[in-house]
C-alpha cells in the first residue's frame, strides 16, 4: 500500500512577505512608499498635497503600511511624519532600494516627485 503524503499545516498566521507584498499592491501605497524612498520623512499633510486624497485616506493606506512594517511613524506636534522602516539588513532593502527608481518608468511617480518637491506646509 503505498504511503500518503500529508501537506503541511495551515496556519493562520501570514508569511511576512506576503504582508509586505499585500500592502504594496495597492498604488497608493506604492506611490506613498516611493515618495519615501527619495524623501527623508514626510507628514501627513505632504502625502495629501501630492497625492490629492483626503486625510482620511491617506491615513488609512499609511496604517496599512505601519501595520506590514514598511512604515514608522513620530508625532511632532499636531503632525505625523512618516518615513521608511526598512532597515539595511532587511532582506526587503534590496525591493525597496529598487522601488526609488521607478519614477523613470512610471510617469505617475515621476509626477509625484515634481509635485513633492514643491510643497510648503
Amino acid at each position: 500500500m503505498a504511503e500518503s503524503v500529508k501537506p503541511p499545516p495551515q496556519t493562520d498566521t501570514p508569511m511576512q512577505s506576503v504582508v509586505f507584498f499585500k500592502a504594496l499592491a495597492d498604488p497608493i501605497r506604492l506611490r506613498i512608499v516611493h515618495l519615501l524612498t527619495r524623501q527623508d520623512e514626510l507628514c501627513v499633510c505632504h502625502f495629501v498635497q501630492v497625492l490629492g486624497l483626503p486625510q482620511s485616506s491617506i491615513s488609512r493606506h499609511l496604517s496599512t503600511l505601519r501595520s506590514a512594517g514598511l512604515v514608522s511613524s513620530r508625532r511632532d506636534g499636531l503632525w505625523i511624519h512618516y518615513r521608511l522602516a526598512i532597515e539595511s539588513d532587511s532582506p526587503y532593502a534590496g525591493f525597496i532600494t529598487e522601488l526609488a527608481t521607478l519614477h523613470q518608468v512610471e510617469s505617475i511617480l515621476a509626477d509625484d516627485m515634481v509635485r513633492v518637491q514643491q510643497i510648503s506646509c
